[in-house]
């Protein structure tokens, strides 16, 4: 519904959307543009492209609704940061689901829009295609200078993307901020929806095992190993999923996770259910939330202001969480 109020496909019976300045709708005033004179961007959950049409054709046919005045954005960049010019003859009928949907992404460019919309433009991609696209919506969101609205019901792709965060529940905004302060679980009052909680870290590129096919990035609280290839290059953010935090007490044994994470338990809530939610401050001052069990937390004799350690194993960090992943574009697994 938002995306729709957005582009202008729905009225509101009630607001007001500015977007660059320009007022898009005003019901007080009585102003509502046109959606085709909003110049907004609006990419699907599946590609929508014109069968009869080429690549290259399908790429510049929403520019002719755009004036010449406003083409800010080039053929040539859109081609080169979406990496498809070896595409431009081919049909859609002859790509694969994660070509299309960058041709999609490429057209909505193309038009120069004010505001980019993307409603779950992976969702119907399988996993391999989900990775392969990721790094191009990184590309066109750094190097484009265009807002993007991004609606998705997955984190990871939320907290590997998003500089702000809007949760919206029945309709109305629950919370709103950084990823770290949305996609982390409040309290434990919010267990039922444990498993989408996730705890955003942020650390460089230490180095390379390839002969592990791993990389590990060097923060402050104790290495992190993730799957793949990371491109070096700035801080490196890591979605962890609460409900993927095994926690210590004391020098772990000899066990096959290789993250240890240092810190001190700041919060600690447990109720009559089964679970509890500990709060830890890690070396370095970032913030990691871990579910267990209350059977777990008094078999350790956990207490706020314990030291412990947070035991994260490599193969629960989803892919889709790490940005600057590398893909081989055959198999389609992590280098």
């Amino acid at each position: 519904t938002a995306i729709r109020l957005l582009a202008g496909l729905e009225r509101a019976a009630e607001g007001r959307i500015v977007a660059d300045d320009h007022v898009l709708l005003d019901t007080r005033s009585k102003v509502f543009v046109k959606p085709h004179r909003r110049r907004i961007g609006l990419v699907f959950q599946d590609a929508l492209l014109f069968p009869h049409l080429s690549v290259k054709a399908n790429l510049t046919y929403g520019r002719w609704f755009t004036p010449k005045a406003d083409r800010k954005i080039g053929f040539d960049p859109v081609v080169d940061v979406l990496g498809i010019g070896h595409l431009l003859e081919r049909r859609p009928d002859t790509l694969s689901g994660g070509e299309r949907q960058r041709v999609a992404i490429g057209r909505a460019l193309l038009t120069s829009p004010r505001l980019l919309l993307m409603d779950e433009p992976l969702a119907s991609l399988d996993a391999n295609r989900k990775l392969e696209i990721l790094p191009f919506i990184e590309r066109l969101r750094d190097e484009f200078t265009i807002p993007l609205v991004y609606v998705s019901h997955a984190v990871e792709e939320v907290a590997r993307l998003a500089t702000h965060v809007v949760r919206l529940d029945q309709g109305r905004v629950a919370a709103a901020g950084t990823a770290a302060e949305v996609l982390g679980p409040a309290s434990l009052a919010q267990a039922a929806n444990r498993f989408d909680a996730i705890s955003i870290l942020s650390a460089p590129v230490k180095k390379h095992l390839p002969e592990y096919g791993l990389t590990l990035l060097d923060h402050p609280a104790g290495d992190i190993v993730v799957p793949g290839k990371v491109e070096a290059g700035g801080l490196v953010r890591v979605a962890i999923r609460a409900t993927n935090v095994t926690l210590a007490v004391g020098r772990p044994g000899n066990v096959s996770v290789r993250t240890v994470l240092h810190g001190e338990v700041i919060k600690l809530e447990t109720d009559d259910g089964p679970f509890a939610l500990a709060t830890i401050v890690l070396h370095g001052g970032e913030v990691l939330k871990a579910y267990a069990t209350r059977l777990a937390t008094d078999g350790l004799g956990l207490d706020v202001g314990d030291e412990v350690q947070a035991l994260v194993k490599a193969v629960a960090i989803d892919e889709r969480g790490v940005p600057g992943l590398r893909v081989v574009s055959g198999g389609g697994q992590p280098e």
